[in-house]
């Protein structure tokens, strides 16, 4: 395969249609890998029986990698050609997705969708590279990233669509399979029609800042993930957030000192790209801890069908497609900070909606409008923090300023099942404990009940006592302590999109345009 200059497909060719499906078809088969598992929680609860935080772990299995390895795949597909990264990754994801749809237990899911995230961190930024560096204006530029970031979120609500119809008439296994099949088609697509573009520009390898932030956000998830369950005082948890401190410090260091560095910190004196880059983490934490907050509510919690979770979705991810037009026309002429603030302050609205509603309460018509407001906001914002991030740099920094914002942007996501996880998880133990305690139950009863709670957790509880008519009567409390610790999870949410709709609103005040270097603002 050879790899033709950087050049030839800014300026000399433009984005050819064969790119343009390659780009767009990668990027929604990141997302379908992405989101099928929050379909799927309630059946890998009943089927693999995950105790404490071994359910987060399916999700952030998958998210781990892609937020720990955009930069350096943006890296390696400036220096060495993006089509090749876009038929790497597909295949790799099709191999972790096999390695799930085979798995025999919890450990085996665990390293299917690790194989797999692998294979979405080199298509999130890469496919957005392609495609911004084949346009040849920033109206060309803002419709292409309007139509990526509507076929990232349509790769959202396909995947809960695809799990909902292969649960309910096969297995979950079933849906990984499709996701495999997907992504041959999608590496066969770029393989055979895509143009190879590139920006290697004096870049180099940097391998301190990889293993450095690496290390770094590794060892900060791990501490959310497992706070719970360890106990937050716990040695492991204390010693795992003083290495993420230390490592995250320590690639600062590194890429100031770094003659080719895997990020240029001075992308972040641009005040847009900064405040952008803050919002990508805050507002889309919020967006995909709601995300996970109503798959459990729905899956675990509840126990409702997989297609009811699946249309849950479609209002969560599937209103970006209908405003594509829309986004694309308040791209090129709405301000920035006004944009993502209006869409922020929409999902916080949908969010403090959804903590009201009673866990009782498992008609969908009450989740329609507080979802579809989290929809609407998502469909704005998601598409303005690309906008606003990538439309402020050159376009030979376009690859970099890419997998900094799907960096960014999918460390939010998880954060987002991560913090809500250990938040309502937490709440809702406490919440169980003291209602058992304050309980008429009989103490035999009680002390099962603690046992289970022990053992696996206020998730355990609930399906445990659902399933035993010996521990039916600890049924409502369980119920009702989950209720509560997953509110105060959509409250959490709402808080952040609250908070990153008001920084928007007040430092973005005109619109973006393009700079010749960062430096200049």
């Amino acid at each position: 395969m050879t790899t033709e200059p950087a050049a030839r497909t800014a300026t000399g060719r433009g984005l050819t249609t064969g790119t343009l499906v390659a780009g767009l078809l990668a990027v929604c088969l990141a997302q379908i890998g992405l989101a099928i598992p929050a379909t799927l929680n309630g059946l890998f609860q009943s089927d693999l029986h995950p105790v404490g935080s071994q359910l987060t772990w399916i999700s952030d299995a998958f998210l781990l990698p892609v937020a720990v390895l955009e930069l350096t795949f943006g890296l390696l597909g400036d220096l060495f050609g993006r089509k090749r990264l876009l038929v790497g990754g597909a295949s790799l994801l099709a191999v972790g997705e096999l390695v799930s749809a085979t798995a025999s237990g919890i450990h085996q899911l665990w390293a299917g969708q690790a194989l797999a995230g692998l294979g979405a961190a080199a298509l999130f930024p890469t496919s957005l590279a392609i495609l911004a560096a084949g346009t040849t204006s920033p109206a060309q530029r803002a419709r292409v990233i309007a139509m990526w970031a509507a076929l990232l979120s349509t790769g959202g609500f396909l995947a809960p669509l695809l799990g909902g119809i292969t649960a309910t008439y096969g297995s979950w296994r079933w849906s990984f399979v499709v996701v495999t099949a997907i992504a041959a088609a999608s590496a066969a697509v770029s393989a055979l029609f895509a143009v190879n573009s590139s920006a290697p520009g004096g870049r180099s390898l940097d391998v301190a800042g990889q293993l450095t932030i690496g290390l770094g956000l590794f060892s900060l998830l791990y501490a959310i993930i497992q706070g719970p369950t360890d106990g937050w005082a716990s040695p492991s948890i204390v010693i795992a957030f003083v290495l993420a401190a230390v490592f995250l410090a320590a690639f600062v260091l590194a890429e100031k000192r770094a003659k080719s560095p895997l990020l240029r910190l001075d992308l972040f004196r641009n005040r847009a790209f900064a405040v952008a880059s803050v919002v990508a983490v805050v507002g889309m934490f919020a967006f995909l801890g709601t995300a996970y907050a109503v798959s459990i509510r729905l899956g675990p919690v509840q126990d409702q069908a997989p297609m009811r979770t699946a249309l849950a979705f479609v209002l969560l991810n599937g209103i970006t497609l209908v405003m594509l037009p829309l986004t694309e026309r308040l791209l090129t002429t709405a301000a920035p900070g006004l944009l993502l603030g209006a869409g922020l302050l929409l999902i916080a609205a949908g969010d403090y909606w959804a903590a009201t509603l009673p866990i009782t309460d498992s008609t969908f018509t009450s989740l329609i409008l507080p979802l579809g407001l989290v929809g609407l906001g998502f469909a704005i914002t998601v598409s303005s923090i690309t906008a606003t991030a990538v439309n402020t740099v050159p376009v030979h920094l376009a690859g970099m300023a890419s997998a900094t914002t799907n960096l960014l942007r999918d460390f939010g996501f998880t954060l987002g099942p991560a913090v809500i996880g250990a938040v309502a998880l937490s709440r809702a133990a406490n919440n169980f404990s003291n209602s058992l305690h304050d309980s008429a139950l009989p103490a035999a009863l009680k002390g099962a009940g603690t046992a289970v709670l022990e053992e696996g957790g206020p998730l355990a509880v609930n399906g445990a006592s659902a399933a035993s008519p010996k521990l039916a009567d600890l049924h409502p409390l369980a119920l009702d302590a989950l209720g509560y610790g997953y509110s105060i999870g959509f409250i959490v949410c709402g808080s952040a999109a609250l908070l990153s709709a008001l920084l928007a609103l007040i430092t973005l005040h005109s619109r973006t345009t393009p700079h010749a270097d960062p430096t200049e603002r």
